[in-house]
């Protein structure tokens, strides 16, 4: 990792909530020095969700400080990417609601944009189908267009991100109960897709199919990269860990395409809790992955 190259923003984002983990990572992995590792080290945005409190016409939870917080990371990311242009952004959250701030923020600063989406969930539920209610659950419906009118609208026009411009990649698909098999059903026709059990079989191959099928998408590509994508045996230390998942050497390999491709416009990584990780080892293995994967 070229640390001239990148320049970093915290997304200090739990959208339940409850401060159970995810809102801390952001300072874990300075402690286990992030900030060593890019060029410019730009802080936090002011994403902290602390209500509850469930939206009762739409079941959203916090839906109020969600909005506010996709336009704090919003405003603060846009401006530092006209101020940095010849940086990347890195933004680490968080759970996976900061790319409600991020998309809106490419569209302002780029215009249209494609999405790799790394994650071992859909996340393609509603505030009412969800159980939790959380916006993790449904960030990538709302990001394609399918959600409440005040989360697909946060960039202005509706989809963020056209669902024949994302491929979601490393989701879990057997073994899986009733309502997860129902979200991957509901999944839009168009919306490109490359399960873990594809990845785990060749790894390389699926991270190269995934940059050709975006190879003409919009102004570039953003990568987002869920650390639950990985199997638990590799790291654990996550809001809803689930078996089947990646190993370290096969994330690296399905990453290693996209993080090459001249076509990538910046990353995000989320859902790591420092409360699961009392030593720190784990935050250490992510920074190891991260300076040895992106450019």
């Amino acid at each position: 990792m070229d640390a001239a190259g990148w320049f970093l923003v915290g997304a200090p984002w739990d959208c339940s909530g409850s401060a159970r983990g995810e809102q801390v990572a952001p300072h874990a992995f300075r402690e286990a020095g992030l900030s060593a590792m890019v060029g410019r080290d730009l802080g936090d945005a002011a994403t902290v969700i602390d209500r509850t409190d469930r939206d009762e016409l739409t079941g959203v939870v916090a839906l109020s400080e969600t909005v506010r917080a996709a336009h704090a990371l919003s405003g603060e990311l846009a401006v530092a990417m006209a101020d940095l242009p010849g940086l990347r952004p890195l933004v680490v959250g968080g759970d996976c609601s900061i790319l409600l701030g991020i998309f809106p923020a490419l569209r302002t600063h780029l215009g249209p944009a494609g999405l790799w989406f790394v994650d071992g969930h859909p996340d393609y539920l509603d505030g009412r189908s969800s159980d939790t209610g959380e916006t993790a659950d449904m960030e990538l419906a709302v990001l394609t267009g399918v959600g409440s009118e005040e989360l697909t609208a946060l960039a202005g026009a509706s989809p963020m991100v056209a669902a024949s411009d994302t491929v979601l990649i490393g989701h879990r698909t057997e073994g899986l109960d009733a309502a997860s098999a129902a979200e991957l059903v509901g999944l839009p026709s168009d919306l490109r897709r490359i399960d873990a059990p594809t990845v785990v079989r060749d790894p390389v191959a699926a991270g190269r199919q995934a940059v050709d099928w975006l190879a003409g998408t919009g102004n570039g590509v953003w990568l987002h990269l869920d650390l639950d994508v990985l199997d638990p045996e590799s790291l654990d230390a996550v809001t809803y860990p689930q078996p089947g998942g990646l190993d370290w050497d096969q994330l690296a390999d399905v990453v290693a395409p996209l993080a090459r491709s001249p076509r990538l416009v910046g990353v995000s990584v989320a859902d790591f809790r420092p409360d699961l990780d009392p030593t720190g080892d784990q935050a250490t293995r992510v920074l190891d992955f991260l300076g040895r994967t992106l450019p």
